[in-house]
């Protein structure tokens, strides 16, 4: 008899969540992608904190022994001979995973993970200079997409799994979990948003950023001591100081898709460039009599916040990352842009009477936004970074220097969801490469 009630209940039960499920399918949807993104975040924040700690280490120990700089062309001929060699499914990086969300393929190989890692820590260890977020994205579309099987993702999911572990490499290996959910859904079609995505790209950025912290990994933190009130005049020097940044990032973005072609049509075998461009760059350093312009950059970015520096740190910053980049060495192109948007902001202040830390601030995010095609993600990250009262600021930059910064990204398989000007109404569905 209690046998008979017990079974009773349980085909009730079973009724029920049946039902539920059918009159709210999100709710299923939810918990479909919850779990997913519970084990992709987690597997993601614990590959960003181990990256984000041995990149560390890396830079100390190469500040520590400047003598290591002289091996930076050995360092880029290993890089290069890695990749061609072995990577040459994989060299293609960030690209390949926006391409693969806009067209599923081949499942992205899981090599690519220790491929741009490895790249990645020998570019820094020797005095490249590269950022981070190109490694801590590549590592978590890869970590992502072997699930696709095991989880039997349609075509669509899997779209959706490598948007979300994109917002959770970018989350956490910036401490900025929104602004790396909207990057995500952002980054890959100019000018619109994929709603579908949102709930997964805001689960896995959560998650992998709460699995990076639990593993006692840090950020930098930056710090706006006086936002002034917003006012016309403020809005208008705001809007001035995004056409700099829009200019700056569409230069940046040309340069260095020109410098790679033609480091590969004057060297014809690819293990060669980086050895060339490692020549160039520690040359560089030994004769600039710095180490400021190559690494990440952190304690010039840091500065740029507390007081006035030389006008041309943003420009020098540039040339030494397009060099890197360009000839083949691995790491990313953000935080190089975050040093250069924050020097540029601090050399306006020269003419434009904001405070700096403001306009370094500003230049922080809409360099970076102007580059990436990504205002909305760049706007939230300043005010996760910076605190909600400089949203306002942050916000005009970052959509000014979207604007001006044109046809042009960092990534050249963006496709234009919507044009920034109704002139070039043609251009939708285009890869920003075809344009």
């Amino acid at each position: 008899m209690f046998k008979n009630n017990k079974k009773s209940a349980l085909r009730i039960l079973i009724i029920l969540v049946r039902l539920f499920f059918r009159k709210y399918p999100s709710a299923l949807f939810v918990l479909k992608w919850l779990f997913i993104t519970l084990i992709t975040g987690g597997l993601i924040g614990s590959a960003s904190a181990f990256f984000l700690q041995t990149l560390d280490w890396a830079t100390n120990f190469r500040e520590n022994r400047l003598w290591l700089i002289t091996f930076l062309p050995l360092g880029g001929f290993l890089v290069g001979l890695m990749y061609h060699y072995f990577g040459k499914d994989v060299e293609a990086g960030n690209n390949l995973l926006i391409e693969t969300i806009h067209e599923p393929g081949k499942i992205i190989p899981l090599k690519m993970a220790p491929f741009v890692y490895l790249g990645t820590i020998i570019t820094h260890f020797f005095g490249g200079s590269a950022g981070r977020e190109g490694t801590a994205l590549q590592m978590a579309g890869a970590i992502a997409d072997q699930f696709s099987k095991p989880f039997k993702l349609s075509s669509d999911d899997r779209k959706i799994l490598i948007i979300s572990s994109i917002a959770a490499g970018f989350g956490s290996v910036f401490g900025t979990p929104l602004a790396g959910a909207i990057f995500g859904l952002e980054v890959f079609l100019v000018g619109r948003l994929k709603y579908h995505a949102l709930f997964p790209a805001i689960s896995a950025a959560i998650i992998a950023d709460l699995v990076t912290k639990l593993w006692n990994t840090h950020h930098t933190h930056y710090r706006i001591e006086f936002i002034p009130e917003i006012s016309f005049l403020n809005i208008l020097y705001a809007i001035v100081a995004g056409i700099f940044f829009g200019i700056c990032a569409a230069t940046f973005s040309k340069t260095i898709h020109k410098a790679g072609y033609l480091f590969k049509s004057k060297i014809k075998y690819p293990p060669f460039r980086p050895l060339i461009g490692g020549i160039i760059v520690a040359s560089a350093v030994f004769l600039t009599g710095t180490t400021k312009y190559i690494g990440l950059g952190i304690p010039t970015i840091v500065d740029s916040f507390e007081h006035q520096l030389p006008a041309y740190n943003f420009a020098l910053k540039m040339i030494f990352t397009i060099i890197t980049l360009a000839a083949g060495f691995k790491g990313g192109e953000v935080t190089p842009l975050f040093f250069i948007g924050a020097t540029l902001g601090n050399a306006l202040g020269y003419f434009i009477p904001l405070p700096i830390a403001v306009l370094a601030g500003m230049g922080f995010v809409a360099v970076f936004a102007g580059a990436t095609n990504t205002p909305i993600a760049c706007s939230i990250m300043a005010i996760e970074l910076f605190g909600n009262k400089f949203g306002i600021y942050a916000a005009i930059a970052c959509v000014v220097s979207y604007l001006f910064s044109g046809s042009n990204s960092i990534y050249n398989s963006q496709i234009i969801g919507e044009p920034k000007n109704n002139r070039f109404l043609k251009d939708i569905g285009k890869k920003l490469s075809e344009l």
